[in-house]
């Protein structure tokens, strides 16, 4: 199956290299999407993974994987998707919600300097909380080895040392999967490759199923 993988801000495409070689191995054919905050809208920049997604994929059955801000570039593409949507998709330590890291850092300058209109997206309420979810089944990995402490910003919450788990997974009915990992290596995670993987195993191709009910 084609899946489109989604690299998180602050990175680049190479950041999903290790998940991109092993759905390899396992007989996927990955398609790496990159982008830039610092210079591109969130409007274009979901054009442009419309268009990828077009060009690239076989939009008859493939999926989505996300890290970060990167799933919020998959759920700002959903309405140009149309009748193209994805199998399934895999959002990697998601920003469900408008979270405290980003709140916190869009008062400065360097925060809004790097991270453009995307990164005072993320701090946004409303915008956050209209963001469409996937019409097909959704997983989310969340992150849970992040420092516990009574004194730091997420006091004893599970985290990621960037999201909590709370923030991960908003209010949606997507299933959740928690992993020890940091947020910013959690596409690294064997657990989370794991679980992609044999999820992806499930998915019939749509000529499987109208092979099947001939």
């Amino acid at each position: 199956m084609d899946v489109v993988l989604i690299h998180g801000m602050g990175r680049t495409p190479h950041s999903m290299m290790r998940l991109s070689r092993r759905l390899r191995r396992a007989g996927h054919t990955p398609i790496l999407f990159g982008y830039s905050p610092t210079f591109e809208t969130l409007q274009g920049a979901s054009e442009r993974l419309v268009r990828r997604i077009e060009r690239q994929a076989d939009i008859s059955h493939y999926a989505v994987v996300g890290h970060s801000l990167g799933t919020v570039l998959i759920r700002s593409a959903l309405g140009r998707l149309e009748n193209r949507m994805p199998a399934a998709c895999f959002f990697l330590a998601p920003p469900m919600v408008a979270c405290k890291a980003a709140k916190y850092f869009s008062r400065f300058w360097p925060y809004k300097v790097m991270t453009g209109e995307m990164g005072r997206l993320l701090a946004a309420d409303e915008f956050m909380r209209n963001l469409p979810m996937p019409p097909t089944p959704v997983r989310i990995y969340a992150g849970v080895a992040g420092p516990r402490a009574s004194w730091l910003p997420f006091g004893m919450e599970p985290n990621d040392g960037i999201l909590s788990v709370s923030e991960a997974s908003g209010a949606c009915s997507a299933t959740i999967v928690t992993t020890p990992s940091l947020h910013t290596f959690i596409m690294n995670s064997a657990l989370v490759f794991d679980d992609i993987a044999s999820t992806l195993a499930t998915l019939t191709p749509p000529s499987a199923q109208h092979g099947a009910s001939r």
